[in-house]
């Protein structure tokens, strides 16, 4: 079973959340053109990588963000907005997750684990 740590309730069962998509800085839409607007709404990067993401927790009703590796399907962190640095996600060269044990640069502990087996509770 896939797990996915909830900012207030801990590890859950990734059927408890839903996907919001990829946190994006949003153009003022005051001085944004058609194209760029179009751009914003319609486009998302695809590649795979370390991206933002909202995920929502339907039992507490919790909008957080999950910073998670679809390469190596891994979550790096998740936490309530607004995130501990910018919103950008890092690049491939910019890894922000310290060696295991140690906090990242956001002071959180990485989440490390993202399945456990049946009954089983993922480490800490």
């Amino acid at each position: 079973m896939k797990l996915l740590r909830c900012p207030i309730n801990g590890w859950r069962p990734l059927s408890e959340f839903l996907y919001g998509g990829e946190l994006r800085t949003m153009p003022d839409p005051a001085t944004t053109g058609d194209r760029e607007w179009a751009d914003y709404v319609f486009h998302r990067r695809g590649e795979p990588g370390v991206l933002r993401e909202w995920w929502y927790h339907v039992p507490s009703g919790t909008w957080f963000v999950a910073e998670r590796d679809t390469l190596r399907d891994e979550v790096r962190g998740t936490w309530l907005w607004p995130p501990p640095d910018s919103i950008e996600p890092p690049g491939p060269s910019e890894r922000q997750v310290a060696p295991a044990g140690q906090p990242n640069t956001n002071g959180q502990q990485p989440d490390t684990r993202l399945q456990a087996s049946p009954g089983q509770e993922p480490a800490a």
